[in-house]
């Protein structure tokens, strides 16, 4: 996964685990080498036993070792398997917070930690409670976060005799969800308190390595209340350094970037050197593009931004790529899949790229044909060495191609429904302007739409999922963004969304000041404008009309209700204003056609055209996200 990050060295001490003061935060990474090698204790010494009378329970000991970790917040949906356990978390100084749905809960400890960059907590009980969570931690191990799971399972003496939600290998697949995998980096069944030291002394190492990681601790319900005895657990104090790139690396990366004129494709992992790539930018005069994820890492007023690539993206980078075609393409952060490039070939320039991440599996993937010279490096790292080296490129006097944004035209008298771009226009100007409040986009139509009319200034404004791409995301995950960030957060969702996961129940109960702008046409509209393209008849997309702000309201939360795009405004600043959650839901009109195109030509070159198309010129694909 692309991210950007310090990296250190381990220092661990054998100073008793509960001497150690509440939430000590690791905030530096280790090679995760360092994992495989403190399988053999490299140099590690070894643990002190504490001869004093056991009074911790297991269950207390991991909420005291997820402190130390500095986890700061719980989300998930209790039960009597894990009830133990919750009542740990629950005393403890991490904040608990009960949700109305395990996936939900999951999204929102993922933009938890892109929020506040702090590991996070997702809590279920056996069975369900797992399986609820999974595609939650699916979107955060393909966003990268940092977030533990911690999971109650069927003991032993109960497994196999059809115990109320038996989660064992006789009800689940071990493969996978027990065991590290696509899923989880890693996963352990805890069946004794001897475990704890390997345990946490993984999780240390882990949350301070590049990159996200998303675990899986499974612990048996009478394990939990089992008391922890003559085990002391290891004190990490890990000094940040970070992870440089060789200067061999350095000086090919020097070469390549100075024989002829480059551009910066600038990738989520890129978000802590926006400072750096400005100046890199202004230095070199190169053109700058970003990935959906990366929009603000870059100021996209800034006269050297071409656009945003992919799905909801800009024409102005394709015009650029062909009219001023730079020699190489910098790449920083981004894994370069469908939703960044759609894998198009005008996107590659002439001499390749050189490919920056902190993961080597990254560079060359996404254009497995193309030249690609590939670093492993920090970002921040990076960029600083290349400030010392690249010489400053001279003034040009060219021009570059801008972001498209065409004129809207004037309300009709009727002035409804509301046009999505006049909605857009008026969240730039209330929510991304006036306010420092984080913007987030559910998958659909809201991510298209806002991608690529909203701009952004600053890094850390604007929140899409683009691997998993889950309908619900958003629509959940605001309360995390609006919880670590202290501040508002706004998601813009469809009403599929909507009716499919929200925890507007939660946000009241816990006042997280978190907005929600429904983009509300009673359809899956990606899907029904789709298909009407196609030509396809018979597939229904619709659902009936949903009144949003009274089931709002009956919730606890405050919401009104647009129609008329002169509303607009008003409605933004009032939820804004407010101090409790707040929906704004707003009647669109269902027949603007959204900005998809790419994602459509994307498809069709996989093969997937319109059967009803007779000219093949005309031939178009399903825009699904």
């Amino acid at each position: 996964m692309s991210q950007n990050y310090t990296g250190s060295n381990p220092l661990i001490t054998t100073e008793p685990y509960k001497e150690l003061p509440a939430n000590r935060y690791v905030e530096s990474v280790s090679d995760s080498r360092q994992l495989d090698e403190s399988e053999n204790n490299g140099g590690i010494q070894a643990f002190l036993n504490d001869e004093t009378a056991p009074t911790l329970s297991v269950a207390d000991a991991i909420a005291q070792m997820l402190e130390n970790l500095g986890v700061s917040y719980a989300f998930g949906v209790a039960g009597g398997a894990m009830a133990s356990l919750w009542g740990a978390l629950s005393n403890s100084s991490i904040e608990v917070l009960n949700f109305r749905h395990e996936a939900g809960a999951a999204f929102a400890a993922t933009e938890a930690y892109f929020a506040n960059n702090r590991p996070t907590v997702v809590f279920t009980t056996a069975g369900p409670g797992i399986t609820n969570a999974l595609t939650g931690l699916f979107a955060a191990r393909g966003e990268g976060a940092k977030v533990i799971l911690l999971s109650a399972c069927t003991s032993a003496p109960q497994r196999g005799r059809w115990a109320i939600q038996e989660t064992s290998t006789y009800t689940l697949p071990s493969g996978g969800i027990f065991t590290p995998g696509a899923l989880f980096n890693y996963a352990v069944t805890i069946e004794s308190a001897a475990q704890l030291p390997q345990i946490f002394r993984k999780l240390a190492l882990a949350m301070a390595q590049p990159g996200g990681f998303v675990a899986h601790l499974s612990i048996p319900t009478s394990v939990q209340t089992s008391l922890v005895e003559n085990i002391a657990l290891p004190q990490l104090d890990i000094s940040p350094f970070p992870m440089t790139a060789s200067k061999e690396a350095i000086a090919k990366s020097v070469e390549l970037l100075s024989s002829g004129p480059f551009a910066i494709w600038v990738g989520f992992g890129a978000r802590d050197a926006a400072e750096e790539i400005l100046e890199l930018a202004e230095k070199t005069g190169a053109a700058v593009m970003c990935s959906p994820r990366a929009k603000g890492i870059f100021p996209e007023d800034h006269p050297q931004f071409v656009g945003v690539t992919g799905l909801g993206g800009h024409a102005s980078v394709l015009t650029y790529m062909e009219q001023q075609p730079p020699l190489r393409t910098l790449v920083l952060g981004t894994r370069l899949g469908e939703p960044t490039s759609f894998w198009s070939s005008a996107l590659v320039p002439k001499g390749g790229f050189v490919h920056v991440d902190i993961d080597p599996e990254v560079p060359g993937v996404a254009y497995p044909h193309v030249e690609t010279f590939p670093v492993r490096s920090d970002i921040k790292a990076f960029v600083k060495e290349l400030l010392q080296q690249l010489p400053d490129a001279p003034d040009s006097t060219m021009s570059l191609p801008r972001p498209e944004h065409k004129e809207i035209e004037p309300a009709t008298e009727v002035d409804y429904p509301v046009r999505p771009e006049v909605l857009m226009a008026a969240i730039q100007k209330i929510i991304v302007e006036d306010s420092d409040a984080v913007v987030m986009a559910e998958c659909g139509n809201s991510f298209t739409w806002s991608t690529h009319l909203l701009q952004f200034s600053e890094a850390n404004r604007y929140r899409v999922s683009t691997g998993v791409g889950a309908m619900g995301h958003a629509v959940t995950g605001v309360l995390g963004a609006a919880l670590a960030s202290k501040s508002k957060a706004v998601g813009i969702v469809g009403d599929g969304a909507m009716l499919m996961n929200n925890e507007i129940s939660t946000a009241v109960k816990y006042k997280i000041p978190a907005i929600w702008i429904v983009l509300n046409d009673a359809r899956y509209n990606m899907c029904h404008q789709g298909m009407k393209i196609l030509g396809l008849k018979g597939a229904d997309a619709t659902m009936p009309p949903t009144n949003f702000a009274m089931i709002a309201r009956g919730m606890g939360a405050e919401a009104i209700v647009v129609v008329r795009e002169s509303d607009i405004e008003a409605a933004l600043q009032q939820a804004i204003a407010s101090n409790v959650p707040f929906l704004i839901d707003v009647v669109i009109d269902a027949d603007r056609p959204a900005p998809s195109g790419g994602r459509n030509k994307s498809l069709a070159a996989q093969g997937i055209k319109s059967n009803a198309a007779k000219n093949p010129a005309k031939q178009v694909s399903f825009p699904m996200v």
